[in-house]
């Protein structure tokens, strides 16, 4: 999908409502210029009936004055005409024919009568005036007609509102321009920025420091966070590479020597013990690449997107029936048990990681025990709104001073077999599901702590 320039977005932002504005203020102007124009326009009627009545009844209907034929023949910017008849209906002076109004309306004397009318085709804005007068030796009522093409006042109208029209477009247009220049000058610090960050190198994660607007430096310090978490983990990728190269050399070296022991072999029987050792070999540097891949999937894994609900206790009895079916004869007289909850507890993470973690646990507990462990119990507690796994053995324990050894990668707190890498991977998983790692004080023994927030209900 296409995205529009901060520029474009600006635009559409502003002028819209601006746009709408101008229409609303244009069609406001239109609506009182054609009230304006109608009042103009009925004054400028009025005041030529009323010089046509003073000049008829000065020179007996016989001539209009200079001043009033001015007036009726550019009355608001248009030809005004006129009728007038005496009070016996004889023709005084004028157009022939007036219009005449849509409807028998009375008119007074007082009230001089507006109305649209049609005169030859064409419509216009009349009036109806009466007036007492004397003319010729005959006093009465006299009846001026006054009427106007209502061109005139449409024209009227389209010049005033044309105006105001093209002041809003003015308006309009000089606002676009302003920020369609003005995005440009704004947006330039961030333009600096943009090419000093392209000028870094892939290896160049540090903060950046440069003056940016206030307006983003959420954006600078969100961007300096994600830096230095890229730069944290390409470290701890780094540091675990080297350490795993550094783990994986022995057994490799170890295997390779086997197998070429294997190859120089004097006898068949020294072949076949030579074999049975590099089988063991092999079987330890499995062993240990599996820890390593078990090890970078729980630091790199996105718990976030791999959230299920997990009932933990179907989990713990799936895990130690697990382990039970894959012990080998060396262990099968350790006692592994789950000690359940009485209700269901549930959390949510991810049910594969959360299964190696345990196997960790429950694989370390043997290999690090010692010759007298003959118990290992899986407990599952629910307290608060925490989720407690402890995996206590009667072995030979972790000692107080020991224990930041047992929890750190490739590290044992005593010689033993193993890759170091048990208790980390478990930690990590923990760390993933926003819960923790703890080793628990008991007199004999270790208790490896797991706590995990409940699922919500």
């Amino acid at each position: 999908m296409k995205t529009r320039s901060l520029r474009t977005r600006l635009i559409i932002i502003i002028l819209t409502p601006l746009l709408l504005i101008a229409v609303g203020l244009a069609v406001l102007e239109f609506r009182g210029t054609t009230e304006r124009a109608g009042e103009i326009f009925d004054r400028g009627l009025l005041s030529a009936a009323l010089a046509i009545s003073r000049d008829v009844a000065l020179s007996g209907g016989d001539a209009l004055s200079p001043d009033t034929r001015r007036l009726i023949s550019d009355t608001s910017g248009g030809e005004l005409f006129y009728h007038v008849f005496a009070p016996d209906g004889v023709f005084v002076t004028g157009y022939a024919t007036p219009p005449r109004p849509p409807s028998a309306v009375p008119i007074t004397e007082a009230e001089p009568l507006f109305y649209d009318a049609t005169y030859q085709g064409r419509d216009v804005r009349a009036l109806r005036f009466q007036d007492a007068a004397t003319l010729d030796g005959i006093t009465g009522i006299f009846t001026i007609s006054v009427w106007q093409d209502m061109g005139v006042r449409a024209s009227f109208v389209t010049a005033v509102v044309s105006r105001t029209i093209a002041v809003l477009l003015l308006l309009v247009l000089s606002v676009a321009l302003i920020v369609w220049f003005g995005v440009r000058l704004g947006l330039r610090p961030l333009l600096e920025l943009e090419d000093a960050i392209a000028r870094r190198t892939p290896s160049d994660l540090t903060p950046i420091r440069r003056a940016v607007p206030t307006e983003a430096q959420g954006v600078v310090a969100t961007l300096n966070a994600l830096l230095d978490r890229v730069a944290r983990r390409i470290s701890s990728k780094d540091e675990f590479i080297s350490n795993a190269a550094h783990q994986l050399r022995n057994p490799i070296a170890g295997v390779l020597a086997l197998a070429e022991a294997v190859e120089s072999a004097p006898t068949q029987e020294a072949s076949k013990a030579r074999s049975g050792e590099l089988v063991a070999a092999a079987r330890e540097a499995t062993h240990l690449t599996n820890q390593l891949l078990s090890f970078e999937r729980a630091s790199g894994s996105d718990t976030a997107q791999s959230l299920q609900l997990v009932d933990l206790g179907a989990l713990c009895q799936s895990v130690v029936a697990r382990f039970r079916g894959g012990a080998s004869v060396e262990v099968a007289h350790i006692q592994v048990s789950f000690d359940p909850p009485a209700d269901e507890v549930q959390v949510r993470g991810d049910d594969l990681m959360l299964q190696e973690a345990l196997l960790n646990l429950l694989t370390n507990a043997v290999a690090h025990g010692g010759p007298d462990l003959t118990r290992i119990v899986l407990r599952l507690i629910a307290h608060g709104d925490i989720a407690r796994l402890e995996v206590e053995d009667d072995g030979i324990g972790i000692a107080p001073e020991d224990r930041p050894l047992a929890v750190a990668r490739f590290s044992q707190p005593k010689a033993g077999p193993g890759t170091g890498l048990g208790l980390p991977i478990a930690a990590r998983v923990m760390e993933n599901h926003g819960g923790r790692l703890t080793i628990a004080e008991r007199a004999r023994g270790a208790c490896i702590v797991l706590e995990l927030p409940l699922a919500a209900d």
